[in-house]
């Protein structure tokens, strides 16, 4: 499905969330730069988005990995990195892995960021503990996701979910079955005390959330 969409997927994202997308990623590399990781993981990277951010806003010796299942994803991202200045190039590799067992050796990360990708993991408890495998000691993991929005909000943003996401979406990129899966799992995906008490079950600790634009997305940073 991801492979279907690849080519529109960040316009999509753009179009989809009024651009809000660029936002929520900012609030995500800010909460990264304040650790100064040296090794970080960009898990679901998709068209390399947030990994292209981290890479332009961290220390210049830090070094990034982008990863996604979905090949089609990845393409997108190598062409984007085709056209960054070879620094940026030389400190940023996309790989191909599956979230649910990472092609990773342990304690091998300072920093593991999955942006709008947790959902959809088929196990999230196992996916969860692939991320902490991978940290070294003290290392930190930054999910951001969707989330269950406030009260008073819900029944505008579940209507634009249903009625509205999957026909812009359609329009964007010929797919809108696509679309409809993403309106699912959003709905159906946990509020942010929930996500967190998963995040503990996976054996981190300090898990800390806040919701964002209303309580539909919510950044959890959490400790190995």
């Amino acid at each position: 499905m991801f492979g279907r969409i690849a080519w529109r997927y960040d316009l999509a994202n753009h179009l989809l969330s009024f651009y809000l997308d660029i936002l929520w990623r900012r609030r995500l590399v800010a909460a990264v730069r304040r650790y100064s990781p040296i090794d970080v993981l960009d898990l679901a990277t998709g068209s390399g988005d947030v990994a292209f951010a981290l890479c332009e806003s961290l220390d210049p010796k830090t070094r990034i990995v982008g990863m996604d299942f979905c090949q089609p994803m990845l393409d997108q991202a190598e062409q984007k990195k085709a056209l960054r200045p070879a620094p940026q190039q030389a400190r940023l590799t996309f790989l191909q892995g599956d979230g649910l067992a990472l092609p990773l050796p342990d304690s091998s990360y300072d920093a593991v960021t999955i942006s709008f990708g947790l959902r959809n993991m088929a196990d999230r408890h196992r996916s969860l503990t692939e991320m902490r495998r991978v940290l070294r000691p003290g290392g930190r993991l930054y999910v951001l996701e969707f989330s269950q929005p406030q009260r008073w909000v819900r029944p505008f943003y579940f209507f634009y979910l249903r009625r509205v996401l999957p026909r812009i979406a359609g329009l964007v990129t010929g797919d809108r079955a696509a679309y409809v899966y993403l309106n699912e799992t959003i709905e159906q995906f946990p509020d942010r005390a929930a996500l967190a008490g998963e995040i503990r079950a996976a054996g981190f600790t300090q898990v800390a959330a806040s919701g964002l634009t209303f309580g539909t997305v919510a950044l959890h940073v959490a400790t190995r």
